[in-house]
């Protein structure tokens, strides 16, 4: 028998963030009464400039969270993030019924947002911004992809 150590089986550091925006528990009704799985979506980044949103089903919440976490890094945007910290420009996005506002934050003000604008943005690597959830959506999963969209949206200056 071979002796182990804990020591020996460290998990290595990613270089990747995540943060959870949510869990829920969904049903599936079959012959013999109700399957419940769970749906997570995952935000991850590396606070320089990338960030991706992932969504994971399964029996349990660490087998979907691990999911969304690795189709979070498979699908990963680049944002343009100038000198100060911001965004280049306001942009206004809508994607579904989900409408997003940002704009450049004021130096040292902070990152002023709310929902799954906040943690997107930190794990971006931004750190001065307005941002506002314009509709009445409260549908995580549209309302991170209106994000999403805006990032990719975001244009900076050509030289």
């Amino acid at each position: 028998m071979a002796n182990f150590k804990k020591s020996n089986f460290k998990k290595e550091k990613s270089e990747f963030d995540s943060r959870n925006l949510g869990v829920d528990r969904v049903t599936r009704v079959v012959a013999g009464g109700k399957r419940f799985r769970f749906r997570v979506i995952v935000v991850v980044g590396d606070h320089k400039g990338r960030v991706g949103i992932g969504m994971g089903k399964g029996i349990d919440v660490s087998m979907a969270i691990e999911k969304a976490t690795n189709q979070g890094k498979k699908h990963l945007v680049n944002v343009p993030i100038i000198a100060d910290g911001t965004i280049p420009h306001a942009i206004h996005v809508k994607f579904g019924t989900a409408v997003i506002f940002m704009r450049p934050g004021i130096k040292g003000r902070g990152i002023i947002a709310g929902g799954v604008v906040r943690p997107m943005c930190e794990l971006a690597g931004i750190r001065d911004i307005n941002a506002k959830i314009i509709s009445r959506s409260t549908n995580k999963v549209n309302n991170a992809k209106a994000v999403l969209k805006a990032f990719t949206t975001l244009r900076t200056e050509v030289k």
